[in-house]
């Protein structure tokens, strides 16, 4: 089991960078050339809501990406440390903001079937996974 980490400061300009790396790494890791477009766009999705959770309560963390190729599945873990402020609640806080969330999360669970979103006092984690091919390839 390799894993690949990534540690950025919550700025936009970062996004595109983990996401151009969670795709080389999902291709070398085996995961199926088809699905790979909703690799990069989940983990763009993912990133993206944490450096907005991150600007939105004024943390200076970091944003944190796990990319681990296991042995039947391509596991990405995108940790935020934007405190307890969890997942949005509809009627609280600045719609605007909710519905951000809110989107961000139904695109990232329209893209990935294994998806789990947690919140807690350090902040949220977003952790989804794919299948890996088992085939190997003859020389």
């Amino acid at each position: 089991m390799a894993t690949v980490e990534l540690r950025f400061s919550a700025l936009p300009e970062h996004v595109r960078t983990a996401r151009l790396v969670a795709a080389a790494v999902a291709r070398r890791a085996g995961v199926d050339e088809s699905v790979l477009d909703e690799v990069r766009l989940a983990v763009g999705e993912a990133c993206s809501r944490a450096v907005s959770l991150h600007q939105r309560v004024g943390v200076e963390g970091a944003v944190r990406v796990a990319l681990t190729d296991q042995e039947k599945r391509f596991l990405i873990e995108v940790e935020d440390e934007a405190g307890p402020i969890g997942l949005p609640v509809a009627g609280q806080g600045d719609d605007d903001e909710a519905d951000e969330d809110a989107l961000g999360l139904a695109v990232i669970t329209g893209l990935v079937e294994d998806v789990e979103v947690t919140s807690g006092a350090e902040g949220g984690l977003i952790r989804m996974s794919w299948p890996v091919s088992t085939e190997s390839v003859a020389v």
